[in-house]
Formats: C-alpha cells, sequence, structure tokens
C-alpha cells in the first residue's frame, strides 16, 4: 500500500519503521529530517510531497497545533491528499480539533480516522501497541490489516472519529491516577522503612498484577525519568485536554485538576525533561524523602 507517515518522534519512528518492515512504500516527513534519514524510505521535503498519490496517510504528532501545522497552506496535507485517501491520526488530540479534522477532510473530499494509540516507545517498535479507532466502518476495515502491522490488538471505539480520542484522554488521565497513586503509596512505605522493591513485588504479583503497575512501579522504583519515554510537557497537555473534554460535557474531573496542579509542580521545578511518570517521585520529595532528579 502507497503510505505516507509524518512525524518520526519517539512513537511515529517505530511505527514507520514496521510499517516500512512489512513491504509498504512508505514517504517519510518530519521536521527534523535527521529522524527520517534514519529509516529506509523516502523523504519529502513538505507535508504535501508525502501524501501526494497516496492511498493513506499516517500523523503521529505532539499536539493540536503541530498537526494543524502540516494541513493548511500550498504544501499542506489538504490540498494534497488525494480524494478517497485516509488521513489516520494516530496523535493524542483534543476533541475539538478531531471534530475540524473530520469536517476539513470531508469537505475535501478526503476520509478521517482517529487511531489514538496506548503504549510506550518500546511498544511501538516491537509492534506491541493498542489501537482505539474509531470512523467509517469501510475505513477502519481496509485500515485492519495496517493496525495489525503496527500494534497487537485493535478496539473499535465507533463510528465517530473524535470518540477514540476521547477514549484515548481517559486512557492517559488512567495512567496519570496510577502514577500518582504508586508514587505515594511508595513515599508512604517508604518513609515507614519498608523494602521499597519487596513491596512492589508484594503489589504486581497480586492485586495489582497489570503492565501499567509493572512498568510504572519500575521506574519510580529505579528514579528512570531520563531519557523521557513520554516527556512532562506532553502529559500536562494531556491533562489539560481531558479537563476541556471534561468541561464540555459536565462531568467534574476533580482528579484531574490535582494532576494537573502535578505536572505544573513538576515543571515548575526543572522538570521539563523528565517523563511524566516523574509526578510520582514528588509525594517522597513533599514527604522529605531523596526523590532523584525532581
Amino acid at each position: 500500500m502507497k503510505i505516507g507517515f509524518l512525524g518520526l518522534g519517539q512513537m511515529g519512528h517505530g511505527m514507520a519503521a514496521n510499517l516500512i518492515k512489512a513491504g509498504h512504500e512508505v514517504t517519510l516527513y518530519n521536521r527534523t529530517r535527521e529522524k527520517a534519514a534514519e529509516l529506509d524510505a523516502p523523504i519529502a521535503a513538505t507535508p504535501g510531497q508525502a501524501v501526494a498519490g497516496k492511498e493513506v496517510v499516517f500523523t503521529m504528532l505532539a499536539h493540536d497545533s503541530a498537526l494543524d501545522a502540516l494541513l493548511h497552506g500550498p504544501d499542506g496535507i489538504l490540498e494534497h491528499l488525494p480524494p478517497g485517501a485516509i488521513h489516520v491520526s494516530c496523535s493524542t488530540i483534543s476533541i475539538e480539533f478531531a471534530e475540524t479534522l473530520t469536517k476539513l477532510h470531508a469537505s475535501a473530499g478526503q476520509r478521517f480516522v482517529s487511531a489514538p494509540v496506548f503504549g510506550r516507545p518500546d511498544a511501538a517498535a516491537t509492534a506491541k501497541l493498542f489501537i482505539a479507532a474509531a470512523g467509517a466502518g469501510e475505513d477502519l476495515a481496509s485500515l485492519q490489516p495496517l493496525f495489525d502491522t503496527i500494534g497487537q490488538r485493535t478496539f473499535v471505539m465507533g463510528d465517530i472519529p473524535s470518540r477514540a480520542n476521547l477514549v484515548k484522554l481517559s486512557g492517559n488521565f488512567l495512567i496519570v491516577a496510577v502514577i500518582e497513586a504508586l508514587g505515594e503509596a511508595l513515599a508512604l512505605v517508604g518513609k515507614g522503612g519498608v523494602d521499597k522493591a519487596a513491596y512492589l513485588e508484594l503489589l504486581t504479583s497480586t492485586l495489582f498484577s497489570a503492565p501499567v503497575y509493572k512498568t510504572y512501579g519500575n521506574i519510580l522504583l529505579e528514579q528512570k525519568f531520563e531519557p523521557a519515554g513520554f516527556a512532562a510537557p506532553l502529559g500536562q497537555k494531556d491533562i489539560r485536554l481531558v479537563l476541556a473534554a471534561a468541561e464540555a460535557l459536565n462531568v467534574p474531573l476533580p482528579l484531574a485538576s490535582l494532576f494537573r496542579d502535578r505536572f505544573l509542580t513538576l515543571i515548575a521545578n526543572g522538570g521539563e525533561k523528565l517523563d511524566w511518570s516523574a509526578i510520582g517521585a514528588l509525594a517522597a520529595k513533599d514527604s522529605g524523602q531523596p526523590s532523584g532528579p525532581c
């Protein structure tokens, strides 16, 4: 299949590599050309060149404004994506922007699918992502072989693309809740003299055996916040989007407000280059314990 792939950060790099490995004709575009040069595929000079003549275009950008910057103008996606082609956005973007993208592509005779992913960079590299996808049924069916190439399972969230983005935002909210709760629990038992490694082994071997507890529990235990798999400012951005979605739907999310402040605290204290899981170390710092680089 002829594919354009725009956005080769830590997640996009692994996803694009798997599509190339599967034998698809992939054309790459990245603002920093050096990242694209690491992959064995043609590199476009503009977003328009990357999508021209393609059947499917994947975007994996950090936020709304980064994706919006590639859409418009004579060199943009909207101008050059062929009629009937599908734009698959795997980014964590706002509900409002996903709705705008749906309308813009429909007006241009193009199709749009939201397919944000769950997983860290190692999962992207090994095609172990989980995909939450929403869009027209026929579009999702045609994309399934590509989803199978980049992920281990796809969950269909309906025919309205923005619903997949709402699911992704709610999932990231839950991950932050786990990180904060683990950080507080580890700070409590640690100050009480309990061996934190033994405590984490108890948790993750019994009632809390889910991967999210194991992954972030070990990051917190080992204080491995650099290099960031998902940087703190991106986590802060996601919580802002969660709160915006909640306000639009009149759903109180008191924990999300707390998490917003935790990210602000982390970043205000020099944690902007740390992994988002570093908010879990704030509880230890607050209690007077060693808390790593933040």
